[in-house]
């Protein structure tokens, strides 16, 4: 089935959303300081489960934007303005499912 314009221009504006938000947060990386740099909060990507590979996929997503916007309360004022609207969220679930497929690989996708 072929895609509508509208597809084509969402799948385009997601993909330079989420290329703008990792060239961010590898800035914010770059420039953390070197105490933050040793405190390591994921120390593997091995997980015993798919549902446990998901919840460090919604983590490490969730981790992603507090090191691109690390002021809480900015974060807690801006989501008024996205949390409702269909392509955010769209883009959100991308930035998770792109996450769960880094952590299904380095687990094999659970298979022994």
């Amino acid at each position: 089935m072929p895609f509508t314009q509208r597809q084509l221009s969402l799948a385009r504006s997601a993909r330079a959303a989420i290329l703008g938000v990792c060239l961010l947060m590898g800035a914010v990386a770059a420039s953390a300081d070197d105490h933050e740099a040793t405190d390591i909060w994921l120390p593997s990507l091995i997980t015993e489960t798919p549902q446990e590979g998901f919840a460090l996929a919604v983590t490490l997503s969730q981790k992603g934007v507090a090191a691109t916007q690390p002021d809480a309360e900015v974060r807690r004022a801006k989501r008024a303005e996205y949390h409702d609207v269909p392509d955010s969220l769209i883009a959100a679930s991308h930035v998770i499912a792109t996450h769960f497929q880094t952590v299904a690989a380095a687990n094999h996708y659970w298979r022994e």
